[in-house]
């Protein structure tokens, strides 16, 4: 996203399919009322139709809404499936999501305590 650093940003994917003819007064009340997260906060709130080929990014911008969307015209995008209703993830996820690679089949970030 070029009009936006999104670096620090938290990054919550709501799963499951939104209806993408919701604009962004329908999309912040999800964020608030399905979401249960303050959609004025510093964070952007992800959306995907039942096909997959179409996402929406809702964020709050110091005094005003903002919605990018993308529609991809061949394949579909790699949406997690999962029981829960809300996913946070990074911005890195975010760009492979965007690029149509899996995030849920990513490396597990390793954590040791000793080389030997």
């Amino acid at each position: 996203m070029m009009f936006l650093d999104i670096t620090g940003l938290r990054i919550y994917l709501r799963l499951g399919a939104t209806d993408m003819r919701k604009a962004i007064n329908t999309l912040s009340i999800l964020v608030q009322d399905g979401m249960k997260l303050d959609p004025f906060t510093d964070g952007l709130y992800v959306f995907c139709n039942r096909r997959r080929d179409i996402m929406k990014v809702l964020y709050w911008d110091s005094n005003g809404f903002c919605l990018w969307q993308k529609r991809l015209e061949k394949d579909r995008f790699r949406w997690p499936e999962s029981e829960q209703e809300v996913l946070e993830i990074d911005s890195s996820r975010l760009g492979w999501l965007l690029s149509g690679l899996d995030i849920t089949r990513a490396h597990e970030k390793l954590h040791y305590t000793s080389v030997l």
